[in-house]
């Protein structure tokens, strides 16, 4: 008597149940090691890797597959691939202890616009009612700039370094304090306005982030390129803070960007465990978390909100830091 006799037809159930696991199972083990950070892998990894946390939601797909089909160990793969993508994403929905940092306060605000149509009006209302400091705006035209002026954000934030662009090239930085402008980051597509104001006897240097989308070609490059330009946190020992506020077009999932926060940085939506909550997505799928407030660890995050701006793809994400 022959396996076959034993089990007729469990090939094709093997081939099911292999065939569904390695999915999954590749998806785990290409975002545990960082192949989208990978030449070879980027082209085709970097734009999927951002759907990781809906591959984790489905990941007792393969495992009930395997069951189903009696094949114990595809179903003990699959198991082992749910729990690394598990280990992943759901520490984001878990705050993390409370810093002690007890210096003053900023209260950050950025908002991608969608080519400057967003509502300037509703923008203003949103920043005097959330008592904004700094406001970081993406996609920022010559009209939004006009927009926001008659809407009398001026009244709310009187200073600015601001870059407009027709498109979606242009960026903004305005501020309840005197800024002084710094050097834009070299060689990008977007612009990244850079500024620094004083906060009780420390100097915060804002960025507005925001980079093109990493689709295969240019866009990747200078994503890649944006990312990387970026200026580290700092060591923390001095009364230097860096603060990163805009659309990064990247996700919690991408190598590059974990490997940006290796460089000193926390995301304040993960910090409050609200990691998964997304920022980008006119439809129900996919709904990505793109738009980033980064701090270096010794920052304290007191609050982090995901607002609503009609008329823009993006929600604005609002964070109340506090320094050491």
């Amino acid at each position: 008597m022959t396996r076959a006799d034993l089990d007729p037809g469990g090939g094709w159930r093997s081939r099911v149940a292999w065939s569904v696991t390695a999915l999954w199972a590749g998806w785990a083990a290409g975002r545990t090691l960082g192949l989208d950070g990978l030449a070879l892998f980027e082209p085709v990894a970097v734009p999927l890797i951002s759907l990781t946390p809906y591959m984790a939601a489905a990941a007792l797909v393969p495992l009930l597959a395997a069951a189903l089909l009696r094949r114990w160990y595809a179903a003990l793969a699959a198991a082992v691939a749910a729990l690394v993508l598990a280990a992943a994403v759901l520490p984001r929905a878990t705050a993390d202890a409370a810093s002690g940092a007890d210096g003053p306060k900023l209260r950050v605000l950025t908002s991608n616009v969608f080519f400057g149509r967003a509502p300037m009006a509703e923008l203003v209302r949103i920043v005097e009612r959330e008592r904004v400091d700094v406001l970081s705006v993406q996609e920022f035209t010559p009209d939004a700039r006009s927009g926001l002026e008659e809407q009398g954000l001026r009244t709310q934030l009187p200073y600015e370094v601001v870059d407009p662009r027709w498109g979606a090239g242009g960026s903004a930085l305005y501020s309840r304090y005197p800024l002084t402008a710094l050097p834009a980051l070299p060689g990008t597509v977007m612009a990244h306005p850079r500024a620094a104001l004083e906060l009780d006897g420390r100097r915060v240097e804002m960025t507005a982030v925001h980079p093109l989308p990493p689709l295969p070609g240019d866009g990747l490059e200078d994503w890649k390129h944006s990312l990387s330009t970026l200026p580290s946190a700092g060591s923390g020992d001095d009364r230097t803070v860096r603060v990163l506020a805009g659309d990064f077009n990247a996700t919690l999932d991408h190598a590059r960007f974990r490997g940006l926060l290796d460089r000193g940085y926390t995301d304040a939506a993960d910090r409050r465990g609200e990691g998964l909550t997304s920022t980008w997505g006119f439809s129900d799928f996919p709904r990505l978390t793109l738009d980033h407030i980064l701090v270096p660890r010794s920052v304290a995050v007191r609050s982090y909100e995901v607002l609503r701006l009609s008329g823009s793809d993006h929600r604005p994400v609002l964070a109340e830091l506090q320094f050491p």
